[in-house]
């Protein structure tokens, strides 16, 4: 408690952690570039809800527009800020707050993709950390409003996981997991990038996919032809990312070498895929979309190009081909610039080698 915390992005995953610690007693200042957003945080608060087994709540904040943020100059330097923005704007959102630290204080990367080195640029490694949010499902579907297309994680499924850059356990390490902890259950992580990898392996096989068919995930897992691209997306992200050294853990509650089999034809793997995925879809609202599939629907940017165009770039350093993540990428920069309308026939109709 008493240590000053900024939220920079109070979209879904910033806004869901920032009111279960506004509603736990901490200090808490969201700032964001949605003007209808701020004015209503303002106004009415912020208002959480879940698909299942959660009383909603709302509670009241204190919410300031990008042109308010140099308030913050005339008051108690920020301890802890979390960057909760998408990929393409962690830089000026860091250089933003930058200014405004304590001393200590320091930058969490509460975001989907590998944004940490972005960080570190501008703040210095020593005050960057990172925290994966596995499996959230959140979205923001009107200002004001947070949801979550499930219920909580708890015991079956460890939602936050936060850690250094360099991998020991520290104190610093140690608070931010009692700040997510607040919305979820939570752990501190001595390996932040294979942790950060393996959640992009998940957001690569199912976020580009529900931009370009525009459609949710419930409807992609009943097409087969879907699902297989899907496999076959994460395999080619799992074999990059081990070549680069990381430990990876669970996808999707699977093994990697699993779903990596699975996407190079094995059919045993295939049918655990399958079976698991099912499972889990139990626990989620068939309707609620990935992230870049709600982006798609707004007409806002998408983070492909953090996320399978990332893939693709390291594979090509590593001489190792990622054609399905190459054909995702062009397809969905294609539908972003309404050069093609999103339609399941986009990757029902795709031929690959």
């Amino acid at each position: 408690m008493g240590r000053k915390i900024a939220i920079v992005g109070a979209g879904a995953v910033g806004g869901y952690a920032g009111a279960h610690m506004v509603r736990a007693g901490e200090d808490v200042t969201f700032i964001d570039p949605w003007p209808e957003h701020v004015e209503h945080m303002r106004a009415h608060g912020l208002r959480v809800t879940h698909a299942s087994d959660v009383a909603e709540f709302s509670v009241p904040v204190r919410a300031l527009h990008v042109t308010d943020a140099q308030r913050l100059a005339k008051e108690t330097p920020v301890d802890i800020a979390f960057v909760c923005m998408k990929s393409y704007d962690t830089a000026w959102a860091t250089m933003l707050i930058r200014q405004y630290l304590a001393p200590d204080g320091f930058v969490v990367s509460l975001q989907n993709c590998m944004n940490e080195e972005a960080i570190a640029g501008i703040v210095g490694w020593g005050k960057t950390l990172g925290c994966i949010a596995s499996s959230i499902t959140v979205n923001l579907p009107e200002p004001g409003h947070i949801h979550r297309g499930a219920g909580k994680g708890g015991a079956a499924h460890t939602v936050f996981r936060a850690g250094e850059v360099h991998g020991r356990i520290t104190q610093r390490a140690e608070e931010i997991c009692r700040l997510v902890g607040f919305a979820d259950s939570a752990k501190v992580t001595g390996n932040l990038w294979g942790e950060r990898w393996s959640k992009l392996v998940a957001n690569v096989m199912g976020n580009g996919l529900s931009a370009c068919t525009g459609l949710p995930g419930g409807q992609m897992l009943q097409s087969e032809p879907i699902r297989r691209f899907s496999t076959r997306l994460g395999s080619e992200a799992i074999r990059v990312g081990q070549a680069l050294g990381y430990q990876l853990e669970e996808i999707l509650h699977l093994a990697p070498e699993t779903i990596a089999s699975a996407g190079e034809g094995d059919e045993a793997a295939m049918r655990a895929c399958d079976e698991q995925r099912f499972k889990d879809a139990e626990r989620t609202s068939s309707a609620q979309r990935p992230s870049m599939g709600q982006d798609m629907v707004k007409g806002r940017r998408t983070e492909i190009e953090f996320l399978n165009g990332l893939v693709v770039r390291e594979g090509e350093k590593l001489g190792l081909a990622c054609s399905a993540n190459a054909a995702l990428t062009d397809l969905v920069k294609r539908v972003e610039r309404d050069e093609l309308k999103p339609d399941p026939r986009l990757i029902t109709e795709l031929r690959l080698n």
